[in-house]
């Protein structure tokens, strides 16, 4: 078996201004370090409108659509910016996502890392902000739970900022388990302990700021990993978020490149325990290029070594 890279051309085009820390330099400096891997590479196709209509409304795309501008660029919220080439991007990159869990469930590869932008944690129902315009880990999700009929899927996110868009998109479905690690306070300001789903089955760890790796690997044993085995997923999803890395600029945990390697090593090792090691991760935060690389480059290389 094997681990898939699965990209495209298309989430090189989503551009922003100047100074925008979710750039396209990112993707680059990402494909830059995967470059020596072995890896089985996999061109992203588009999402079918129905995969994005399984957790947005059609009123969303309509939306989206309407505000693609022809040039420069268009505003969404504070942070979040359209320009001619970024729906496409998005539809990329949630194709890259459906695709991944095709890949892995039907025993193509043992697992897979989607390197798209743009992200996707922040998308809700209705609304596209924080740099995300679909919600790429949740669809992926509702694709494997209502396409294949898989019973029980977890998406475990470990960027920094907390993934408000997935637990909105997965809320209300006991098929799914949401557990997120992220610090706190920081935007977008959700991710309380006490939030936990419709059925009890969404976990938030915050994490106080200038935490580091000890204090992440401790809730993760404690918390999230029983949690895991407890839900026995069939599937487990990454939002795969670099920006916990202490060197990352917009926020302030204190991860090592190790960490990490540390965390996704775990689990591989519960999905191999639970899911026959069927895991699916797809790219979200990171913003220092170098630590960005360097981070990514640590988790597709614990992906490999699963897959071997």
């Amino acid at each position: 078996m094997t681990t898939a890279l699965i990209t495209h051309a298309d989430c090189l085009t989503h551009e922003t201004p100047e100074g925008h820390p979710e750039q396209v330099a990112r993707l680059q400096h990402i494909l830059h370090a995967l470059e020596p891997l072995e890896l089985k590479r996999v061109t992203a196709p588009m999402a079918a409108e129905d995969d994005i209509l399984r957790v947005h409304p059609i009123d969303h795309l309509r939306a989206l659509r309407s505000a693609r501008p022809q040039e420069g660029y268009a505003q969404i919220d504070g942070d979040t910016f359209l320009s001619p080439g970024s729906l496409d991007a998005a539809f990329r990159a949630a194709g890259a996502a459906v695709r991944a869990v095709d890949m892995v469930l039907s025993g193509e590869v043992q697992n897979a890392f989607a390197a798209i932008r743009p992200p996707g944690h922040h998308a809700e129902r209705e609304t596209a902000m924080g740099f995300c315009f679909f919600g790429n880990a949740a669809l992926a999700a509702k694709h494997a739970l209502d396409h294949h009929g898989l019973k029980r899927v977890a998406v475990v996110d470990f960027d920094v900022h907390h993934g408000n868009g997935t637990q909105d998109l997965l809320w209300d479905d006991a098929r799914a388990l949401f557990i997120s690690s992220q610090q706190m306070p920081l935007w977008p300001g959700s991710g309380r302990a006490d939030e936990d789903g419709a059925h009890g089955q969404i976990l938030n760890m915050p994490l106080p700021p200038e935490s580091g790796g000890e204090q992440m690997r401790a809730a993760y044993e404690t918390l999230a990993f029983p949690r895991l085995r407890a839900f026995k997923p069939e599937l487990i999803i990454i939002s795969a978020g670099f920006d916990a890395h202490h060197d990352d600029p917009l926020a302030s945990l204190n991860w090592s490149t190790a960490d990490f390697a540390w965390l996704t090593s775990a689990l591989c090792s519960i999905a191999d325990e639970m899911c026959q090691g069927r895991i699916v991760s797809t790219l979200e935060g990171g913003y220092d290029l170098n630590a960005l690389a360097q981070a990514t480059r640590a988790h597709v290389e614990e992906l490999i070594k699963a897959a071997t």
